[in-house]
């Protein structure tokens, strides 16, 4: 059994003008083996951030099944989604998703708050990883009092903090500099070394020559594949654009 299996996912909208159905996914289905780090490519409205959205169970599936160790989450009731979604799941994004009325610390900890767990275990627990990510002096701050690379290391803290089965990211180098970029990276790399799985959705080449699997994503179906391998990251940044170009060819 994979350690996450995603069976004929399917996911369809109806607007809200007009009651039109949008499919943005059709028949999903791969796998992801523990401690993996996988990326997930393709141009806007493709369905990468629908796909993502939905293994968080922060959208739910028409169709389809998303076994983690074996549990379907498609088929959990809602009163559980919440406590395992904070339980096991680390969720980066895009917009850093910081409230700006806590400090950092208090954003790191609030999953474990929400859990019910005692300030000093809590403050145990927190305190390694921001050192980790070298923002343990900036606790005390407000979000809208760091950088973004800073506000981005303590959303990772956060995803973090709770020890998840699984990090999914949501282009969490989206809004960042070319530094804050290379040192979440990097980053994102020896927790994968330490056997963290990761699932990131990208736009980034950059970004997606840092995992060991990529998966193309067009018009809701995956359709490609990319395994790192004996590549170095120079090689995978060039085989990733190579085949970005001729699917983007293929396409029109």
């Amino acid at each position: 059994m994979s350690f996450l299996e995603i069976k004929e996912l399917k996911k369809v909208y109806f607007t809200r003008v007009g009651g039109n159905q949008v499919t943005a996914l059709k028949n999903i289905d791969f796998t992801v083996e523990e401690g993996e780090y996988t990326a997930i490519m393709g141009e806007s409205g493709s369905g990468k951030t629908t796909l993502l959205n939905t293994i968080a169970l922060l959208d739910q599936p028409t169709e389809g099944k998303i076994l983690l160790k074996g549990k379907d989450l498609a088929s959990m009731k809602d009163k559980e989604i919440a406590s395992f979604r904070r339980n096991h799941l680390g969720y980066v994004f895009q917009d850093f998703n910081l409230l700006d009325t806590f400090t950092l610390e208090d954003n790191i900890m609030l999953p474990l708050v929400l859990a019910g767990e005692e300030y000093q275990n809590m403050r145990n627990k927190m305190i390694p990883i921001a050192e980790t990510l070298s923002i343990d002096h900036l606790l005390e701050k407000y979000p809208y009092e760091v950088s973004g690379g800073e506000k981005q290391r303590a959303a990772v803290a956060r995803a973090m903090i709770t020890n998840p089965d699984l990090i999914l990211a949501d282009e969490p180098t989206g809004a960042l500099d070319s530094h804050s970029t290379d040192e979440l990276l990097k980053y994102f790399s020896e927790i994968n070394d330490k056997g963290q799985t990761l699932l990131m959705v990208t736009h980034s080449v950059k970004a997606a020559s840092f995992a060991k699997r990529i998966l193309f994503i067009q018009d809701g179906k995956i359709f490609h594949q990319l395994y790192k391998g004996e590549r170095t990251q120079k090689e995978m940044y060039e085989e990733i654009s190579h085949t970005l170009t001729m699917l983007t060819k293929g396409a029109k």
